[in-house]
Formats: structure tokens, sequence, C-alpha cells
């Protein structure tokens, strides 16, 4: 099991967990508890419930960068261009937008 911190603007918005079913996502009570939380996608409204698929979801799925520059990203980091979770953890910190993930405990790469 991997888990990252999904972060809106400078809150922690919630944990993506990768596995071996697949992939959840879950907004964190403080969070939720904030009268000026957003949800981080149309497609994942603020709710207490976790959110689960077998795929990476289309969101995070969306952050992710495409053709060339997922060549060279995947090659400068050695990371399987397959791998989109680590890809994610790799690619999340600086996106374009309010959403960043980061590893928890940790740095990206």
């Amino acid at each position: 099991m991997t888990i990252a911190e999904v972060y809106y603007r400078d809150k922690v918005a919630g944990i993506l967990t990768k596995t071996r079913e697949g992939y959840e996502f879950i907004y964190g009570a403080e969070y939720l508890g904030d009268p000026t939380a957003r949800q981080i996608s149309f497609s994942m409204p603020l709710r207490s419930e976790k959110y689960s698929s077998a795929n990476l979801f289309s969101f995070f799925d969306g952050l992710l960068p495409e053709g060339w520059l997922l060549d060279v990203i995947s090659a400068t980091a050695k990371i399987d261009k397959n791998n989109k979770f680590r890809l994610l953890l790799h690619t999340g910190r600086d996106p374009i937008g309010a959403v960043s993930v980061r590893p928890v405990g940790g740095t990206a790469g």
C-alpha cells in the first residue's frame, strides 16, 4: 500500500492510497469540517465516505504529463510510464491548478 497526501492549495484535503485492488481517496475530517473547503474535482464532491476505483481516478490521471513530456520524465526519473501512482508522486508537487499530491512523510522522486 502506498499513500499520498492530496492538498487543495495549502491545506491537506485528503489521502490517496494505492491498494492491491486499485485506488482509494478519502477527504480528511478536518478538511470536511472547514467551511471554506472545496471539492478537489467535480467528479469527487465533498463527502466523508471514501471513493474507490480499480484504476487511478481520472482527475488524478489528468494531472500527469502526456506524450513526449511523459517520455522525458519517465526516462529521467527512471519510473515506468505505466506506474501512474509513482509518476503522480514524482510530478504532483507542482501541478497546474490548486491541487497537489505529495508523498506522506517524504519527498517526491
